[in-house]
């Protein structure tokens, strides 16, 4: 798995990073809350606990929500309708989400709550850490948020852990959660004025998804970036439309990256000598001559989702906001999913392409375009007897088929709810869901690229390529053995897509 230098991640107000985002959901980092945020927790939480004793409204301390905002609360009901938001807002449905970005939204929501703007008790901050800690994990459906006023379905689930309702995974096994906190000597919170909205009011399931999504595509990006390398030699394709200059004078930065870093791994090459001189072809297939600019728009698009989630990790997006230096409780939209829904919607259709141009190589050299390539037709040890790897193009052509139809952006799409007073919605949530799915998919497609062309290096021995291509084939290698018969791909389609999501290569 991935290495992290973060076996503590402390919330002290500071911006979380995705590797702490990442340490904390799939490789059980610890948290901690640091003096100074538990010192900002208990002033905000003075400023609250002294305007919940004055009449008049304030958003979420003494008034109904949404649309029911106008409905006042008596004094003594304040834990009863902190109690109902969480219940009645946890409606959602779907397959559960997987436990990193549940842990991930968690460690968010946490992080929000700690820099002191929300108005929670210290105990609440601590509870969700608690859950953390001991890995007692909630059952939270995947479809509910709209994506505005927070994730609000998926974190009421996550509330209602807290107060001790619902269900947990504990070691793998669904349990009621009531029964995991006495199993600890603990009981669900009573929860106080405003804390059932500040658990709601969050982008934090966007977020984390979005963190765990950025974690996986830089994995994704360098794994394509050795693809491109490897294809290149794989299909005996020129080093011309590398060449720097011509990158210099399009002044797209991520182009200019996957040239330059492509020409590394191929440096010492010896298969390319071996076809320049009497090569008849003038131009190569767009796949192999354009991969920089296609992979390198990408690129650029993915950084521009990681800089959108990094500002992000760091953020307050609950409401009412409170400010302890004037005693503030300022209502606005900071809950609002836009900025992710957009930056989710753009992560999609980057993919799409990483996995497009992929699927194009991997149909290049499999259709015996050119005889040059020294390849026999689909790879197989004896065509016509033999099928090779000729159906593996057709699993990345449907992988690459869905990836187009779900890159259609959620964000364009708006439905009003809570009777029109959220009348603007970014539809975030999907965009995440989504996002998930085509980082799958896109892993798939790359690891049949590596299946394939590892096999079609095979084709050009002796002849060795680039120290960095020669290095990831003999990862491939130590996976995958060479096609000397049929076999079914999948087990090596699945070993190679595990390598990429790990990190090994």
């Amino acid at each position: 798995m991935p290495e992290h230098t973060h076996t503590t991640v402390t919330l002290d107000g500071s911006p979380l990073t995705i590797d702490e985002v990442e340490a904390v959901a799939r490789f059980d980092a610890s948290v901690s809350i640091a003096p100074s945020a538990r010192e900002n927790v208990l002033q905000a939480r003075a400023v609250v606990a002294k305007a919940a004793e004055h009449v008049d409204p304030v958003y979420g301390l003494n008034t109904g929500f949404g649309s029911l905002s106008k409905v006042r609360i008596d004094p003594e009901q304040v834990h009863e309708i902190q109690r109902h938001i969480v219940r009645s807002h946890a409606a959602g449905v779907g397959e559960a989400l997987p436990n990193d970005v549940v842990r991930g939204m968690m460690l968010l929501l946490a992080g929000s709550l700690s820099r002191g703007h929300s108005g929670v008790r210290i105990e609440t901050v601590e509870r969700l850490v608690w859950h953390l800690e001991h890995d007692v994990i909630p059952v939270v459906p995947s479809r509910g948020s709209v994506g505005a006023s927070g994730d609000l379905a998926p974190l009421a689930h996550v509330a209602l852990a807290l107060i001790g309702e619902g269900t947990c995974r504990v070691s793998g096994e669904v349990v009621d959660t009531i029964d995991a906190l006495r199993n600890a000597s603990l009981e669900g919170l009573v929860l106080e004025a405003k804390e059932g909205l500040a658990l709601l009011n969050g982008t934090h399931l966007m977020a984390a998804t979005g963190a765990l999504c950025c974690a996986d595509a830089a994995r994704l990006i360098e794994t394509a970036i050795m693809g491109t390398a490897m294809s290149v030699d794989a299909c005996r394709g020129s080093y011309g439309p590398f060449d720097p200059r011509i990158h210099e004078v399009r002044r797209q930065p991520g182009q200019c990256e996957v040239a330059r870093r492509v020409l590394e791994l191929l440096e010492g090459s010896e298969i390319v000598g071996d076809h320049a001189d009497d090569d008849p072809r003038v131009q190569d297939p767009y796949c192999l001559r354009a991969a920089p600019q296609v992979l390198g728009a990408a690129i650029d698009a993915i950084n521009y989702v990681r800089e959108t989630i990094e500002r992000e990790l760091g953020a307050v997006t609950d409401n009412p906001v409170v400010f302890s230096d004037d005693d503030a409780i300022l209502s606005g939209g900071n809950f609002h999913g836009m900025p992710l829904a957009i930056a989710l919607d753009t992560l999609r259709i980057a993919l799409v392409h990483v996995a497009g141009i992929a699927e194009r190589r991997v149909f290049w050299v499999l259709s015996g375009h050119d005889s040059e390539n020294a390849v026999t037709a689909y790879l197989a040890p004896q065509p016509g007897l033999h099928s090779g790897y000729m159906i593996a193009q057709y699993t990345a052509a449907a992988c690459c088929n869905e990836l187009q139809t779900i890159a259609n952006p959620a964000s364009v799409g708006n439905v009003s709810t809570s009777a029109g007073i959220e009348d603007y919605n970014s539809m975030g949530a999907t965009s995440a869901n989504l996002a998930r799915q085509s980082i799958a998919l896109t892993r798939d497609v790359l690891a049949i690229e590596l299946l394939v062309m590892a096999e079609a290096m095979e084709h050009q021995r002796p002849l060795r390529s680039g120290q960095g291509v020669e290095s990831a084939f003999d990862r491939i290698r130590a996976m995958v053995t060479p096609l000397t018969d049929d076999r079914p791909p999948a087990p090596d389609i699945a070993r190679i897509a595990e390598s990429i999501a790990s990190g090994g290569l």
